[in-house]
């Protein structure tokens, strides 16, 4: 089959990897990709916004089925377009993504249907939330309503924080439309997991466990980014405590959506803040996670194909996903000054070095090729290397040993990813 997949980041490449693998994949393209999937798929300059262009590339090649990979392709109604035109695509339509395309939407939706997650108020009026703050008191999370690609995330300790926030997306409008609503809720303690399920409208299946890592210096400390590193398994993620996810959070979700008239297929993924026997879902996203692609993908025994077929044909009763017992890291490595803007154009050496390290897989996000054949840096986070081992302290010592061995000019990285896990 001719398979397509959308986006040119370093979760696409994650995907076309292991979709390549499938047997049952004939050809994969991807739009836009990027220099490093340009190895395994053929890539095609279509944008992630051009949904009229790519659903008329895949009529043209006769795509036999096409996988979302970004949330604002989603999020615009690249599903309800592809279906209109009878072209099989994997993920959810503009209303069912609308859970994190709305973060006031999501909250709303949870609150209905007494999904546990932070109190919060919802914000137009830079008055009505300094009055919210007062009131609530401080530490307080204040998030953007729209997408940010996980940056329009200010965590504020202090009242002064707070209103610098709130001025700054409601006065200042420099997050434009997507910070014209704002939501503030209460800053919730504990442990961060990523729970990401695959749904097909009514039943649902979890993936391993993960952890992102969103703060860009090592810590946790620093502005929030699209993520600076994950790893998998995540072992704050108990057999019993994904039960209790499953059974208060995951279900309930896929039923509460599918009575709104907004059923739910594709990739489901619920930010999870864990304290004590309290789960509590921080935000959710209607896309596979990126860095968590990686280290799952690597992980991943059962064809993902497969998987998706039996999403989109509702027989995800009937399947199990299998898992390497391995662990699994990855390490995002980015150019200097993201998440804010950054150079372009630096030489990348020691990609193919790192490779030669046993049970490394280095995925590109921002990544392009030069005059002489060799790849450069195109934009924040390059590169995601991600590492199999047997235990987590021998998969994290073999990502960095392999990150150890690239370089550019301005790197930048994490040095704690995967920590979590062995103290």
């Amino acid at each position: 089959m001719k398979i397509l997949v959308i986006g040119g980041g370093g979760r696409e490449h994650a995907l076309v990897w292991k979709l390549a693998q499938s047997p049952k994949a004939k050809k994969v393209y991807c739009a836009p990709g990027n220099a490093g999937i340009a190895g395994l798929a053929e890539c095609v300059a279509i944008s992630p916004d051009d949904v009229v262009g790519l659903a008329e590339f895949a009529r043209r090649q006769k795509i036999d089925l096409t996988i979302v990979g970004p949330e604002a392709a989603l999020v615009f109604g690249i599903v309800d377009h592809f279906d209109s035109l009878r072209l099989p695509i994997f993920g959810p339509t503009k209303l069912a993504a609308q859970l994190e395309g709305s973060k006031s939407f999501a909250k709303k939706f949870m609150q209905k249907y007494n999904i546990p997650t932070a109190n919060y108020g919802v914000f137009t009026e830079p008055d009505e939330a300094r009055a919210f703050v007062k009131s609530t008191g401080v530490p307080l999370v204040i998030k953007a309503d729209g997408l940010l690609a996980g940056k329009g995330v200010l965590i504020c300790k202090s009242e002064e924080e707070a209103h610098s926030a709130i001025d700054l997306m409601l006065k200042r409008k420099e997050f434009g439309d997507a910070g014209a609503r704002i939501v503030i809720e209460e800053f919730l303690e504990g442990g961060e997991a990523s729970f990401i399920c695959v749904s097909d409208g009514k039943n649902v299946v979890p993936l391993a466990s993960s952890q992102d890592h969103k703060a860009v210096y090592d810590g946790n400390t620093g502005p929030n980014t699209g993520g600076m590193g994950a790893y998998s398994p995540a072992p704050v993620v108990t057999q019993e405590l994904q039960e209790k996810v499953m059974a208060e959070i995951i279900r309930p979700t896929v039923a509460g959506m599918a009575r709104e008239g907004r059923p739910f297929v594709g990739f489901l993924y619920a930010g999870l803040m864990i304290s004590g026997g309290t789960v509590r879902v921080l935000e959710f996203n209607a896309r596979m996670g990126d860095p968590e692609a990686q280290p799952l993908m690597v992980r991943m025994r059962t064809d993902l194909v497969d998987l998706v077929q039996a999403a989109m044909g509702q027989t995800l009763d009937k399947f199990e996903v299998r898992w390497d017992d391995s662990t699994s890291v990855c390490v995002v490595m980015a150019s200097r000054g993201y998440p804010a803007s950054c150079e372009k154009g630096c030489p990348i050496t020691g990609i193919a070095e790192a490779e030669e390290l046993p049970g490394v897989v280095v995925f590109h996000s921002a990544t392009k090729k030069d005059n002489a054949g060799g790849f450069v840096t195109d934009g924040g986070r390059v590169l995601g290397v991600t590492a199999l081992g047997a235990t987590h302290r021998e998969a994290m010592d073999r990502a960095y040993e392999a990150v150890s061995r690239i370089s550019w000019d301005g790197v930048h990285y994490r040095k704690d990813i995967g920590r979590e896990a062995i103290i």
